[in-house]
């Protein structure tokens, strides 16, 4: 299992993909991915993650973003050397795709920073 991680001023996200061929249906073009971030905390302060923003590259069909408030309905306040992690999914027309992005994380003093997601492949792999 391939793993993607970027570090942005102390804070390090890595994210697993994982294609799910059981929830997938080739025949109507749909290819179920599921990924698991950990988003780490190398900062000397509390972080809060205030917003995520998404791009999403499917090979066989449009291109798209995602944008809202926190991850899976929350906006964690992750302490100095803590770890917050989530799953989410995704579901593509073609075998591949990949998708990249940013966390805003609010600072201590009210400042923000925008955590870089590294980019990351989705590719079906059929058993």
């Amino acid at each position: 299992m391939l793993t993607y991680t970027e570090t942005t001023e102390g804070v390090r996200v890595t994210v697993q993909p994982v294609f799910l061929e059981e929830r997938s249906n080739m025949i109507a073009g749909e290819f179920f991915f599921v990924y698991y971030v950990s988003i780490e905390n190398r900062r000397g302060e509390s972080v809060k993650l205030l917003r995520r923003h998404w791009h999403i590259h499917d090979e066989g069909g449009m291109d798209y973003e995602v944008e809202g408030e926190g991850v899976v309905g929350m906006q964690p306040l992750i302490a100095p050397g803590g770890l917050h992690t989530y799953n989410s999914f995704c579901v593509l027309k073609s075998f591949q795709g990949s998708m990249e992005g940013r966390y805003r994380m609010q600072l201590a003093d009210g400042s923000t920073l925008d955590a870089v997601i590294p980019k990351f492949f989705l590719q079906a792999r059929m058993n």
